[in-house]
């Protein structure tokens, strides 16, 4: 099977991407949970969430979309088809800005069994950040790839974004993909790695839009999978990922959530009832990814 990213097409199997690797088979054996995140740079569980309550959390969403007038009003509200204008959504925010809309989204991102999980993962006591990133993606909605640390680099480095799609997500609806081996990019980690965006205000924040450049220049391979309601891919602030384009006319919906120990510093742009965000980043001319990359010599 051929799946795009950008404009490139890879083939399911060949030289440039594969499936992902589930350690469910590891679930219950922290110390080897560990190795594998250290390892592979990943965490592919399946069935993480309890499906009905994601399910549940999927129709908040479509609602929105309904009362946004982004939904195709003949079709049924649970296929989420796009209306021709073919828009995105966003709904950035803190838990408090998103509890009256999206309740059991909140139940499944800040639920006290997702709690415990990143509390044995990391060997003691977790939090998440307040503000989360709930989206849907429309037809032709791609993201580029890049790596996390770039947008909330302030605090502890070892902080690990829960990447999850509310609703059974096939490879045509453009799921996550992870570069393996991404993390150990020593030259990228050292340049592009160190980048700010409010503080440098480099364009969209992403290395690259072609994922054939990245695994010929540095080696690698990507990595994707066809996810259900329930699964969750979670990995570190140094693992360089991007989406396969959606090529239907349904909205993928899925968050990215944050967690790490509350022992160590937080990235301030994140926490708090109304946290900033991103207070600068695009407020005046930016640098093109192009013109940085040329500094950064990658």
């Amino acid at each position: 099977m051929k799946v795009t990213i950008e404009e490139r097409a890879l083939e399911m199997g060949g030289k440039y991407l594969t499936e992902l690797r589930s350690s469910n088979d590891i679930l219950e054996d922290t110390e080897a949970l560990r190795v594998r995140l250290k390892e592979d740079g990943y965490l592919f569980i399946r069935g993480f969430h309890n499906r009905e309550r994601v399910l549940s959390a999927r129709m908040e969403f479509l609602h929105k979309l309904h009362a946004m007038g982004l939904l195709d009003q003949e079709a049924p509200l649970e296929d989420g088809v796009l209306a021709e204008e073919n828009k995105g959504a966003m709904w950035g925010g803190s838990a408090e800005e998103l509890q009256d809309d999206f309740p059991d989204f909140l139940e499944v991102v800040n639920n006290p069994s997702v709690m415990s999980f990143f509390d044995r993962l990391l060997g003691g006591e977790s939090m998440t950040y307040d503000y989360k990133w709930p989206r849907a993606v429309a037809h032709g909605g791609n993201t580029g790839a890049h790596y996390d640390v770039v947008y909330m680099g302030r605090g502890t480095k070892d902080v690990y974004t829960m990447w999850t799609p509310f609703g059974d997500i096939p490879l045509e609806l453009g799921t996550l993909a992870i570069c393996l081996g991404s993390q150990h990019y020593n030259r990228i980690k050292q340049t592009y790695g160190e980048m700010d965006v409010d503080r440098d205000n480099v364009a969209t924040g992403w290395f690259s839009e072609d994922p054939v450049e990245i695994v010929e220049t540095f080696g690698g391979r990507w990595a994707t999978t066809s996810f259900e309601a329930g699964d969750v891919i979670i990995f570190g602030m140094y693992m360089m990922h991007a989406s396969l384009n959606n090529t239907t006319h349904r909205y993928r919906i899925s968050s990215d959530t944050r967690y790490q120990l509350a022992s160590e510093p937080v990235d301030e742009r994140w926490i708090g009832r109304k946290p900033k965000g991103h207070y600068a980043w695009g407020k005046t001319p930016q640098k093109s990814v192009a013109d940085a990359r040329k500094e950064w010599g990658v």
